[in-house]
């Protein structure tokens, strides 16, 4: 497939103006200026007409797939408001990839998305990386597990409270995901002994430690769920204790600390912006927090909680940090190769790189422009 006449936006160099992609298979293969588009192709072409080309949006942080559109209880499988520590919780289990939602992000351009459990509990369970493409989950899946959730503020201590079980503060919240962690650890140091030496039994089989282990290993990053400026320094320093790769979800406080963020290397997936300050955390939250972390140095995505916000409004979220000071193509880099670092998708998606994935998205206007239309998509080389 050959598509052309168009702006490409490379996401990993400046945007050809006028330019082409030429895709082989399920690859990417050129990408160039039309004074260099090849003169006859076999394949099928689609002309930009003058229009923009761009990889296929990611949403670094949503639940889709996890609560049923339009449906009740019967389809709510996002929180295991039972037990505050649930790590050995599969996303790939609750999704259903015929919910219509999934359809809806495709239409929108949104090829990726990092979906899983919310922020019921303090270890909520494992994120999975997956196309937006398929009936079959197991088909869709890029990684699982792609991160363990963990939340601090005022969602855990909402469920319990109501049940009079801990957590009911924040320091019951801290301490549960910290305990849980050290047991991890010890664990590991366990089976190491073990497996070291014949004599010695290993400990007996405990799956919520087992999905732990890669996490206090520092295989699998943790992806925060906090709101609060104090919730976020919460996070970083059990991140810090643990030694733990992080990540932190929502972050609306986090511009008022980016130096506590950039200090500590932490990248921030900003979000959901369109909405109310529906409880306290959010209080302090707005549209230039994606522009003064980013600003400030820190690595910023941009996401939709969908269904907090519906997953095909992906690109309204980033026009709207743009609305708040965010440089366009930042903005635009926080739902493609932005968002694919921090989901450590980098090496495949988010650029329209020779040798990545061809997911791409065609758009007639500017892709975060409002009266914009997408014109195709294209998941894997195949148009969808």
């Amino acid at each position: 497939m050959l598509i052309m006449n168009g702006a490409v936006h490379t996401m990993d160099g400046p945007v050809i103006e006028s330019g082409y992609v030429a895709v082989s298979g399920s690859k990417i293969t050129k990408v160039g200026p039309m004074e260099e588009c090849p003169k006859s192709w076999e394949g099928e072409v689609i002309d930009a007409q003058g229009g923009h080309i761009c990889p296929g949006f990611i949403d670094a942080h949503c639940h889709l797939g996890m609560f049923g559109d339009a449906l009740g209880f019967e389809s709510d499988d996002g929180n295991e408001e039972t037990d505050p520590c649930t790590p050995h919780l599969r996303a790939i289990d609750a999704v259903n990839p015929l919910d219509r939602c999934f359809a809806e992000a495709r239409a929108a351009g949104v090829t990726t998305v990092l979906t899983g459990p919310g922020s019921a509990n303090p270890i909520s369970g494992q994120f999975a990386a997956l196309k937006t493409t398929g009936r079959w989950v197991d088909a869709m899946i890029l990684r699982a597990p792609a991160a363990m959730k963990l939340a601090l503020g005022e969602n855990p201590k909402q469920v319990y409270h109501h049940r009079d079980e801990t957590p009911v503060t924040r320091m019951a919240t801290a301490a549960i995901i910290r305990e849980n962690l050290r047991k991890a650890v010890e664990y590991g140091e366990k089976m190491d002994r073990a497996a070291q030496d014949e004599d010695t039994d290993p400990p007996d089989y405990d799956a919520k430690l087992e999905a732990l282990l890669p996490v206090v290993r520092g295989e699998l990053p943790v992806h925060i769920h906090a709101h609060r400026a104090d919730d976020i320094a919460t996070g970083v320093r059990i991140a810090r204790e643990f030694h733990l790769k992080c990540v932190i979800v929502h972050g609306t406080e986090g511009h008022l600390i980016p130096e506590l963020l950039v200090q500590a290397g932490v990248p921030v997936i900003t979000g959901p912006a369109l909405g109310d300050r529906s409880k306290p955390e959010l209080v302090n939250m707005t549209l230039e927090a994606p522009a003064i972390l980013q600003q400030a140095g820190v690595p910023v995505a941009i996401c939709t909680d969908h269904p907090e916000v519906p997953i095909q409004y992906l690109p309204l979220c980033a026009a709207l940090a743009v609305k708040g000071g965010m440089d366009p193509e930042a903005a635009l880099a926080a739902i493609t190769i932005r968002a694919a670092q921090i989901a450590g998708l980098d090496a495949s998606l988010g650029s329209l790189t020779p040798g990545k994935e061809a997911d791409l998205v065609v758009t007639r206007l500017h892709p975060l422009e409002l009266m914009g239309q997408v014109r195709a998509v294209l998941v894997g080389g195949r148009r969808i």
